[in-house]
């Protein structure tokens, strides 16, 4: 799976991650989307099991399905197929489309 580079185009990163925060989930701070590289740039907030807080620094990049698929090809993958990715649900079944936050990639070399 990768970030879905059609999401943030259509909405805004910062809101969707801060969105229905639950106990024992990630919060973020200092979101950044950068629609020139489609980077978000931010700070991920977590707890350990231990509980053990820590502070990740992160980078992360988005990738439209064009994109994604010329770079398997260049890498001489073939029969590529891209779907909507649901969170412990992957399945070939979902058309992706702008409401998924992440895209399922499969492909054959």
């Amino acid at each position: 799976t990768t970030l879905n580079g059609l999401f943030p185009l259509f909405h805004s990163v910062k809101d969707f991650l801060a969105s229905a925060p639950k106990d024992g989930n990630a919060t973020y701070s200092d979101n950044s989307f950068d629609l020139m590289t489609f980077r978000d740039h931010s700070i991920t907030h977590l707890e350990g099991d231990s509980g053990n807080k820590k502070e990740l620094i992160c980078n992360e990049r988005y990738y439209v399905p064009s994109e994604i698929t010329w770079l398997l090809k260049s890498l001489n993958f073939r029969s590529i197929d891209i779907f909507g990715a649901k969170l412990g649900a992957f399945t070939r079944k979902d058309k992706l489309s702008t409401e998924d936050y992440e895209m399922l990639v499969i492909a054959e070399k």
